[in-house]
């Protein structure tokens, strides 16, 4: 799993509006409504621009959403992340922090704080916050938090901590097919590969494999010196996959 998967999640969470917002009727409830309406239409579609790729274009409807009400702390999240995509570390630092300041414990907001921080290095801060956000007790998708952290203590390098974090996210999810899979590839480079065979028939018993995935398995039974096994997963990525980089690499190789 990358970490830029979670990130973008933030961004799902925007349920996208259609129509227009109409005009205040002048008296200050329908206003405070309608400007409400407007920060929600305007994040909506600052959202769908940064879906589409269209940076500067969403960076201006959050602006506006934010300057309409200052407390919706997907919106600076959401910002944050665009920041990131135009390549404005600054700006993305002061979104993700004030979308953090105004919603310390909504655990989407601090998952995607962390894998910035940890992005840029800050790996202590990262923990911390990601570590704040598995702390949550709403948070239903714990297991999904728990393996950015690992991931990012992979990054660090902090090998003993990344893999507590993922044996932590099989607790809250025994099939969570991330947290095996990056336990398989964690045991791999440890050159514990029966260890890493085992993490990935788990995530075979429960998950559809991709072609990288398969491949990760011929690397597994090629270490180990099980060709039979080795052969059956370079068949299906050819028979599954035949187009995919893995299947030219096997019948380069072949």
């Amino acid at each position: 799993m990358r970490m830029s998967n979670r990130i973008v999640a933030v961004v799902a969470m925007a349920l996208l509006a259609s129509g227009c917002v109409t005009s205040t009727s002048g008296t200050p409830e329908k206003a405070e409504a309608d400007e409400g309406d407007a920060a929600d239409l305007n994040y909506q579609l600052g959202a769908r621009y940064y879906r589409n790729g269209n940076y500067e274009l969403a960076r201006d409807r959050l602006l506006y959403s934010i300057e309409l009400d200052p407390r919706n702390a997907i919106a600076h999240s959401t910002l944050a992340l665009t920041y990131e995509r135009l390549d404005n570390t600054r700006l993305a630092t002061a979104a993700y922090e004030e979308a953090v300041r105004v919603a310390p414990r909504n655990f989407d907001v601090l998952n995607t704080y962390a894998v910035f921080l940890c992005r840029q290095g800050r790996y202590d801060e990262a923990i911390k916050n990601f570590d704040k956000a598995i702390s949550i007790i709403e948070n239903d998708d714990a297991e999904i938090t728990l393996t950015n952290a690992g991931v990012c203590m992979m990054q660090k390098p902090d090998l003993a901590k990344a893999e507590s974090y993922f044996r932590t996210a099989l607790e809250h999810k025994s099939s969570y097919g991330d947290a095996l899979l990056q336990l398989c590839q964690l045991k791999l480079e440890q050159e514990e590969y029966l260890a890493a065979r085992a993490f990935f028939q788990r995530f075979l018993g429960s998950n559809l494999p991709s072609a990288s995935v398969l491949y990760l398995g011929v690397r597994i039974e090629a270490e180990l010196g099980d060709e039979r096994a080795r052969t059956e997963y370079s068949n299906r990525i050819l028979r599954e996959f035949p187009q995919s980089p893995e299947a030219r690499q096997i019948l380069e190789n072949s």
